[in-house]
C-alpha cells in the first residue's frame, strides 16, 4: 500500500505509524519511501530533493526518469521481495507522486508518465493507496513534518496544480485510493488512515489500541 500527497501533508509520518501497527500485530511489514529506500535510490534522492539554490536545474524529463530509475530498483531490491515473501510493504509516495508532479504540476504527457512507469515497476500497482489531502498553503507552512526539498520553493501555483493532479488521479481509481483530510491533528489523521485500510474487503481489524493491518498490499496491473 502507498501513501500520497502535497507537501506537508504527513506521509513520513502516517506510514510510519502504521507500519508499526502492523509490527505490533506481529504482521511482517517492510516501510519504505520514494525516491530513496535503497542505495542507488538515495543516490538519486539527493540529487532530485536537493534545496542547494546553486544546484544545476533539472529538466523535467530528466526528473521522471530519475525518480523511475528509484523506483524501478526498489522494487527490484525491496518490494518485489518483501511481496513474495508475503509481507506488507508501506511505501510513502510512488508513481502517482511523479504523474502528479512532473505531469499536473510540470506539465509532461501522463500518458507517457504511466508509461515509463509500467516499465520501472513491472506492472506492480499498490491494492490501495490512501491520499492524505489538505490545502496547499497549509502544508508548505508545517515546518519539521517533512523534510526541506526544491520542490518547496516552486510556487503556490505549481503545488495547487499537484494537488489537483493528485485529486484528478484518485477520482480516476475510486477503488484504488482512499481520501483522508490531512488538516486534522496527527491522532485523527491516524485514526482515519486505519479507517480507511478497515474498509477494503481482506482486512483483519485488530484491537483499537493497536489499529488495523491489511495482507499483501499489491497486484500486478
Amino acid at each position: 500500500m502507498t501513501l500520497e500527497g502535497p507537501e506537508g501533508s504527513g506521509k513520513t509520518t502516517q506510514a510510519r505509524r502504521l507500519a508499526e501497527a502492523a509490527q505490533a500485530a506481529g504482521v511482517p511489514v517492510v516501510l519504505t519511501r520514494e525516491p530513496g529506500g535503497t542505495r542507488i535510490g538515495d543516490a538519486v534522492r539527493s540529487v532530485l530533493l536537493a534545496a542547494d539554490n546553486e544546484s544545476a536545474p533539472i529538466a523535467p524529463r530528466t526528473e521522471a526518469l530519475l525518480f523511475n530509475a528509484s523506483r524501478a530498483q526498489l522494487v527490484s531490491d525491496i518490494v518485489a521481495p518483501a511481496l513474495a515473501r508475503g509481507a506488507l510493504v508501506v511505501c510513502a509516495r510512488y508513481a502517482d507522486s511523479t504523474v502528479a508532479y512532473q505531469g499536473y504540476g510540470l506539465g509532461l504527457d501522463v500518458g507517457d508518465l504511466r508509461a515509463l512507469e509500467t516499465f520501472a515497476t513491472e506492472r506492480l500497482v499498490p491494492n490501495l493507496t490512501i491520499l492524505l489531502d489538505l490545502p496547499v498553503a497549509e502544508g508548505l507552512a508545517r515546518k519539521g513534518v517533512e523534510e526541506t526539498t526544491r520542490f518547496e520553493a516552486l510556487d503556490l501555483a505549481f503545488h495547487e496544480r499537484v494537488r489537483a493532479g493528485f485529486l484528478a488521479i484518485a477520482a480516476q481509481e475510486p477503488s484504488r485510493f482512499r481520501l483522508v483530510d490531512a488538516g486534522q491533528s496527527p491522532d485523527a489523521v491516524f485514526a482515519d488512515v486505519l479507517a480507511a485500510v478497515a474498509s477494503l474487503p481482506g482486512l483483519a481489524p485488530l484491537d483499537a489500541d493497536r489499529g488495523a493491518v491489511i495482507p499483501n498490499g499489491a497486484r500486478r496491473a
